[in-house]
């Protein structure tokens, strides 16, 4: 009867996942890639990129940098793992095009410059810019994914998901 009431909630009770691009905002299910667009990997939203900077959706330690440069994980504080996949068939590349300005370790805040990439050279040489941005573990997590309703994101001001916890 009592064991709610002297318990600790460490969890926030929602989570903002701001947009970490400017550009125009697409269901996940548009990605003509199977992999995001089935959502074997998790839930999310993708971004069709209007420039060449990925900044920090969230506060949080970047826990993933591929050496194909073409991708970033981070986790927020509350656990929440989100990949930024800039582009289709990036790793392609080979890192050319991308220029990450972080390491896996550190901590990073809302808004912070995390990748400056090439959007010409993307768009001539992979199969499509569009960028995934995927809750990782959003099967493993107790909570609600509201998705953004606006057509068009600015980096740091348009919230993309929101996670609300049970």
């Amino acid at each position: 009867m009592f064991k709610h009431l002297f318990s600790k909630h460490n969890k926030k009770e929602s989570t903002n996942i701001y947009a970490p691009m400017n550009g125009q905002i697409v269901p996940l299910e548009k990605v003509p890639d199977p992999v995001f667009s089935e959502k074997m990997m998790g839930d999310g939203i993708a971004i069709i990129p209007s420039d060449g900077q990925v900044r920090a959706p969230v506060n949080g330690e970047v826990i993933q940098i591929p050496t194909t440069k073409h991708a970033i994980g981070i986790k927020t504080d509350d656990g929440i793992e989100i990949l930024i996949h800039i582009g289709l068939e990036t790793v392609a590349l080979n890192g050319e095009g991308f220029d990450v300005l972080v390491h896996t370790g550190d901590h990073v805040k809302t808004g912070d410059l995390l990748i400056n990439f090439d959007l010409d050279y993307i768009q001539k040489h992979a199969a499509d810019v569009i960028t995934p941005i995927i809750i990782t573990n959003s099967k493993d997590i107790n909570a609600d994914i509201t998705h953004a309703d606006e057509s068009n994101s600015q980096n740091q001001d348009t919230i993309i998901m929101s996670v609300n916890f049970k």
